[in-house]
């Protein structure tokens, strides 16, 4: 995908993907830059321009997740994959009464043992071995 940038006064004020109008001033051809991250351990932060490289480069900082916020995206995934099943199985109740109650039965026990292994992990290591 291409990307460009208008500069003002030394100052990104605009980052399109497409082809900016022809004959404006200020537009510059612009990349991506994205460290290389650690999946399920660090996330992509707020970026900065880097006006001195030709084509201009959007740089993206990374930050490292506390082993708090690893168990906060997994207890989620566990509460939505319930979600999802209970809602499925919801809306066939609703419709002709098929719904399979002990099918959402099961996805709550699951959900409950797998966010019961996550609060029992301490550390990252103890997280990668779910």
């Amino acid at each position: 995908m291409a990307l460009y940038v208008k500069v003002v006064d030394n100052e990104v004020t605009q980052v399109w993907d497409t082809q900016p109008p022809e004959g404006e001033a200020g537009w510059k051809s612009a990349v991506e830059v994205r460290p290389d991250i650690t999946d399920g351990k660090q996330i992509y932060t707020a970026h900065t321009f880097d006006l001195t490289a030709d084509p201009v480069q959007i740089v993206y900082g990374v930050e490292d997740l506390t082993i708090a916020q690893r168990k906060e995206g997994l207890i989620s995934q566990a509460k939505s994959a319930y979600q999802q099943v209970a809602n499925e199985q919801t809306q066939l109740e609703v419709a002709d009464a098929s719904g399979d109650a002990a099918a959402v039965s099961e996805a709550k026990d699951a959900k409950d043992q797998n966010i019961a292994a996550i609060n029992a992990c301490s550390t990252h290591a103890d997280l990668d071995g779910l």
